[in-house]
């Protein structure tokens, strides 16, 4: 092979080792969590206990609705499971339902259909707890991490995102930013603080 040849060559590879990189690096990025006053991304996913749950329908019976991205592994969504159970024995006859949704891979430790099951009736949660088989619906709102909050009001627009409160440690709580979004849409007012920044684990997304 010539000098030219080898030149060539080699530059192709980095050329094309370059657009892998690229190519890699978008696939990475994050998605964008959906604003503040954009309707909801609708969904009907299936439940620990066999039933399919819609949007839709959980909006028809309630003032609003809490969507959050958990899971069973992560330390941080595991912190907050107590504290969703109390929300939803709080404002569940005020009109509000929680719903959980577990976007991980199935195939990492600790997740999937079974082990939700098993999480579930473990924690007696007193609501729904459904799978986002291949993160759609995740990426659908944007969620990043867990737990990551969105309330939707009866209109479907999300009024609400970001974290439950300001701290892992419940001793150490000084925002109650979900409780005070709910009361709010409850009393009919403008939400003060509409957006904070969630904290937890990354949501394990499949490869595409």
């Amino acid at each position: 092979m010539t000098m030219k040849g080898t030149w060539m060559k080699g530059a192709c590879i980095v050329c094309c080792l370059g657009l892998l990189a690229a190519a890699a690096g978008l696939a990475a990025a994050p998605p964008k969590e959906i604003a503040v006053g954009k309707t909801a991304p609708e969904f009907k996913l299936p439940g620990v206990d066999g039933k399919q749950y819609a949007l839709a329908d959980l909006l028809k019976k309630n003032k609003a609705v809490v969507v959050v991205f958990t899971c069973n592994h992560c330390p941080v969504a595991v912190a907050y499971e107590d504290r969703l159970i109390a929300l939803q024995k709080d404002y569940e006859k005020k009109g509000i339902q929680i719903v959980a949704i577990n976007s991980n891979r199935s195939d990492y430790p600790g997740e999937g259909l079974e082990k939700m099951k098993e999480r579930a009736k473990d924690k007696k949660f007193n609501f729904p707890y459904v799978l986002d088989e291949g993160n759609k619906v995740a990426d659908a709102y944007g969620a990043l991490v867990t737990p990551h909050i969105f309330l939707v009001d009866a209109k479907g627009k999300v009024v609400y995102r970001g974290a439950i409160d300001n701290s892992q440690n419940p001793k150490r709580i000084e925002k109650h930013y979900l409780r005070d979004a709910l009361n709010s849409v409850l009393a009919s007012k403008e939400i003060a603080v509409a957006s904070t920044k969630a904290f937890g684990c990354t949501i394990k997304r499949v490869e595409k």
